[in-house]
């Protein structure tokens, strides 16, 4: 799963133990090495699905850790590029491979933004908010975007019940949680707490027109649905 210029085991052990913010700090140097960065083949994918709906001026990646998304970004906008993360280290990773973006350091639930954005797109990120606080990511992404601007991110269908995928995201999320009730400060990172219904109407809460395409690219499933989702929410005009 990790290329040898990943992290060792004894680092990842160390940000396992850590809070969020300094857990992605001391992954930082590392973290383009690891299967938590988002495939290429998925932000191509995204990209390709989101070309239609252009043309962009300004955008926005929320949670954009190194940058992995600016490309998607680069794509299909023509104005500017900003990134925002609450990690120091992962933007100074974003910093040297990516000099040409804006790179903000602050919570996304607390975006310093105006309304000045018509694209914002998020990778990866969302199993870092507890589903309470969705809306309140989801209202502060809505108010950086000018009215009609879009709020796109992919949503994967979930594992079949019974596979080891869905095995292994359940475990994963009960040892996080484990983790959680015995050691401080928490890391919250919950794989199965983004679902789908609870997206729609949450984004719906924050003033949000909801759409869903499928990623083509990705293929569809045995059962004929996409492999993978985009959420195009757009902010309606007032």
């Amino acid at each position: 799963m990790f290329s040898p210029e990943g992290p060792t085991l004894r680092e990842l052990t160390r940000q396992a133990l850590s809070s969020v913010e300094h857990g992605y700090d001391l992954l930082a140097a590392t973290f383009d090495a690891t299967p938590f960065r988002t495939p290429d083949r998925l932000l191509t994918a995204v990209a390709e699905t989101l070309e239609p709906l252009g043309p962009f001026d300004s955008g926005l990646d929320v949670c954009c850790g190194t940058g992995a998304g600016f490309g998607v970004l680069r794509s299909v906008c023509a104005g500017r590029i900003t990134g925002v993360d609450f990690s120091a280290g992962m933007l100074a990773e974003a910093r040297r491979a990516h000099p040409d973006a804006t790179l903000v350091r602050a919570d996304a639930l607390a975006l310093p933004f105006a309304p000045a954005f018509d694209l914002a797109v998020s990778f990866g990120a969302f199993g870092h908010f507890r589903p309470a606080e969705q809306r309140a990511l989801f209202a502060q992404v809505h108010a950086a975007l000018r009215p009609g601007g879009t709020f796109a991110f992919p949503l994967p269908a979930p594992p079949r019940v019974g596979s080891a995928p869905y095995w292994t995201l359940l475990g994963f999320d009960a040892a996080m949680r484990l983790r959680n009730a015995v050691w401080r400060p928490p890391f919250v990172m919950y794989y199965r707490t983004f679902r789908l219904a609870d997206v729609r109407a949450r984004l719906a809460d924050a003033g949000f027109a909801v759409e869903l395409l499928p990623v083509g690219p990705l293929g569809l499933r045995e059962d004929g649905s996409p492999r993978c989702r985009l959420v195009v929410a757009r902010k309606r005009h007032r």
